[in-house]
């Protein structure tokens, strides 16, 4: 889905749903309308985030908008760049060859499992004393 130049992807994982527009530009990274680098706070978040984009040898060709709700900082890093990867598909569909065996085009199922009965936490049983 382009318009006005602008490519969207979905990224999810976890709780975590980020919107991504990429725009043609000069390499620009928003998220919720502050600099990644502001928003993130760790090297390691930005160089996933910018893992769709080294892979397919655009680094400096889009400017790229994400507007993201729920989970934590590294859940958030992760549905950025699900999103940024499906954007990039969607603008050119040969960087799907790239992308999919990298499996970042996969979204990742893992997610906190419910709490059961008898339990303090999924698989945390009740602390048992003899006396």
């Amino acid at each position: 889905m382009a318009e006005n130049g602008r490519h969207y992807g979905t990224g999810r994982r976890k709780t975590s749903v980020a919107r991504v527009w990429l725009a043609p530009g000069s390499g620009q990274i928003t998220i919720n309308n502050k600099p990644a680098t502001e928003y993130l706070h760790r090297y390691s978040l930005e160089q996933m985030i910018l893992e769709p984009l080294e892979a397919t040898e655009t680094l400096g060709q889009y400017d790229v908008i994400a507007h993201i709700k729920g989970g934590g900082i590294s859940s958030q890093a992760g549905a950025i760049r699900h999103g940024i990867a499906k954007a990039l598909v969607a603008a050119d569909e040969e960087y799907r060859t790239i992308l999919g065996p990298l499996g970042m085009l996969t979204r990742d199922p893992r997610a906190k499992e419910r709490k059961h009965a008898g339990f303090r936490r999924a698989r945390r049983g009740k602390q048992f004393s003899k006396r």
